[in-house]
């Protein structure tokens, strides 16, 4: 994987585009479009908080990351349709965590809705903990954590 790099203001239509397209099967299956679908991608940007991955000039990935007090939150990642299965997602929260070390954050935390078992299963296989569920603005919210060491587990 090319490694993220922060996104610039010009990278703002192009990451709404692949947000809502890495998304857009969802809608079906919970019944309505997803938050990330939603964003103000400029805010985020002008915040510092988006990563973006390219290959060969074509936007593949990104990732929205938001520091908290009780950790780093991983807001969003998003693969594009014809990159997805083939690690990025994986990569993206190991870049994720990394950041979060490198920021003194021994937490990393996320959301994501109910429906979304495949997402679930992964996050529970790259060692994240669910923490709760609550509804929040009418999605189903599934919470999980993954505390970190200094040294990268």
């Amino acid at each position: 994987m090319t490694n993220p790099r922060p996104a610039r203001p010009e990278d703002a239509a192009a990451l709404r585009d692949l947000v809502r397209a890495a998304y857009a099967p969802w809608v079906a299956i919970i019944g309505r479009e997803p938050a990330p679908m939603a964003d103000d991608y400029v805010a985020r940007i002008g915040s510092g908080q988006a990563w973006l991955v390219e290959e060969d000039g074509v936007l593949q990935a990104a990732l929205i990351l938001e520091d908290t007090p009780t950790g780093l939150l991983i807001d969003n990642v998003a693969v594009a349709q014809g990159a997805q299965g083939k690690g990025l997602g994986r990569a993206l929260l190991a870049f994720a965590e990394a950041e979060a070390r490198r920021r003194g954050q021994g937490r990393v935390w996320l959301y994501t809705h109910e429906k979304m078992e495949r997402n679930l299963a992964l996050y529970l296989r790259l060692g994240f903990i669910e923490t709760g569920r609550e509804e929040q603005a009418g999605f189903l919210r599934v919470f999980m954590e993954k505390r970190l060491d200094r040294r990268g587990g």
